[in-house]
């Protein structure tokens, strides 16, 4: 079986059986991800209607097209390390990043999206042209008779997670949509939106089919493939923000309980690419190359040539906090000061990459529960999963003794430590009840109605079906 390693980056000099695969593979995802239609509501049969027997008939193949969706997604949409990300877009929209880029405005930044911005329809497309190519495979998968049973349930436990994650993150944004889970093209010209609910139970029914599925070790040794315990990862957030304290809990213990994870001791460690805190993360395609994050947020002079991070996040940090250190960096022009994400500190090819985009990581797993068991009442457990936490930042044992001290002191935490990482600080806020009390003081555009984005007025117009619009807009 070829690797996923091999398959992002043995892309010249192929041999001639292996040109074929990735011919294949070109067929199978291009035209699904970018060619088969501008939305996926799209009334006429897509042009990429293929036939899927020759891609799931040779596990090569299946593994090669699932790779394609994994290079579409680490470089574009939603959990893109770039400017078409949520580390990046989320950040401004919320209160981590100020934006300096004077020749271009930023309706984020600003607050003041709107149903026809370009921004909200890229989001809005890519995230659904991935969901369709997605599709494709989980229904190659389930009609191939020729795949051994181990190869189909890894393909089809690795789609289920994807096609989970990209919804949880939807719907975040845009509050109820489709949730789409067939490439039948008529079925989807007339989808329907989900309430909010039973999306999420939609969303929890696949990480639990992706857990069943999932083996316990990697697939591949770098983590760039999920296994059963980043799908666990996933449910715990999502249990989480849907109020499962319980069901929270023992998802984040089967990650923090399974032992080839473990917390690094210093905040350096953590985002190169052999750290033991990564569940999952990307691979660049170029070897040497790091990650699209660093390209995002690094800058070498002042003033910032398109953002940098706010003075409420960088004045978010306790005296003597490590991470302030060294995942911030000062930037001066001998009279100003800015301030840039350092998370990632590799910004050009290294000759050996030094770093991978992670996208879940075990210190998110201890403030899941850490919150879940205050919010059960377990002081005792959720002081000790904080502490881990704090003590890695080389900060002294939280003072919180109660529970509403606890939950106070583990939001502040998930501030300091998971901020420019996909959006955590906006979903905390939205999910906690404080948008408004907190950025209608820190952001002068900000109204109630920012807590979604708008749906893209062409989907709207394509499909009438998924009326009504946001409030709002």
């Amino acid at each position: 079986m070829k690797t996923l390693s091999n398959i992002l980056r043995r892309c010249t000099a192929l041999p001639m059986h292996f040109q074929y695969i990735l011919n294949i593979v070109k067929i199978i995802v291009v035209m699904l991800t970018l060619q088969a239609c501008d939305n996926f509501v799209e009334t006429d049969p897509p042009g990429s209607q293929l036939s899927g027997e020759i891609i799931f008939e040779d596990s090569r193949t299946a593994n090669a097209a699932m790779a394609g969706i994994y290079v579409t997604i680490r470089d574009n949409g939603l959990l893109s390390g770039s400017i078409t990300g949520l580390s990046y877009n989320l950040g401004l929209y919320g209160d981590e990043l100020d934006y300096y880029d004077s020749s271009a405005p930023s309706y984020y930044y600003t607050n003041a999206l709107y149903s026809d911005e370009t921004g909200i329809l890229d989001t809005w497309q890519q995230s659904y042209k991935q969901i369709y190519a997605i599709n494709a495979v989980i229904e190659g998968i389930d009609a191939s008779t020729v795949l051994d049973q181990a190869v189909k349930d890894q393909l089809s436990g690795e789609a289920h997670f994807l096609r989970a994650m990209i919804h949880f993150y939807l719907t975040g944004l845009y509050g109820n949509i489709p949730y789409v889970s067939t490439t039948d093209y008529r079925t989807n010209a007339v989808i329907t939106k989900m309430m909010h609910d039973q999306l999420v139970a939609a969303v929890i029914t696949d990480l639990e089919k992706a857990v069943a599925k999932l083996p316990e070790d990697y697939s591949e040794p770098e983590r760039i493939r999920p296994n059963r315990f980043a799908a666990y990862a996933l449910l715990s957030r999502v249990l989480l923000y849907n109020g499962d304290w319980q069901g929270a809990s023992d998802a984040a213990s089967a990650v923090i309980n399974q032992g080839q994870y473990s917390i690094v001791s210093l905040p350096d460690q953590v985002f190169l690419k052999e750290s033991p805190e990564t569940l999952w993360q990307f691979m660049p395609l170029v070897q040497g190359d790091n990650t699209n994050e660093g390209h995002t947020f690094i800058f070498e002079s002042g003033p910032p040539p398109r953002v940098a991070l706010s003075s409420h996040l960088v004045n978010a940090f306790e005296p003597g906090d490590l991470r302030k250190d060294s995942w911030i960096k000062m930037v001066t022009d001998g009279t100003s000061q800015w301030y840039h994400s350092f998370k990632y500190k590799e910004n050009t090819n290294t000759g050996t990459s030094k770093e991978y985009s992670v996208i879940l990581r075990l210190a998110e797993q201890y403030l899941i529960r850490a919150e879940a068991r205050a919010q059960q009442g377990d002081i005792i457990g959720a002081r000790q999963d904080l502490n881990v936490i704090r003590s890695r930042a080389g900060l002294e044992q939280t003072e919180a003794t109660d529970q509403q001290e606890l939950l106070v002191a583990i939001q502040q935490e998930r501030r300091v430590e998971l901020f420019t990482e996909m959006g955590h600080r906006f979903f905390d806020l939205k999910r906690t009840g404080r948008l408004d009390g907190i950025l209608s003081s820190v952001k002068p555009g900000w109204n109630t109605t920012d807590e979604l984005w708008p749906l893209p007025s062409v989907e709207l117009d394509a499909n009438p079906n998924l009326n009504p619009q946001n409030p709002g807009y």
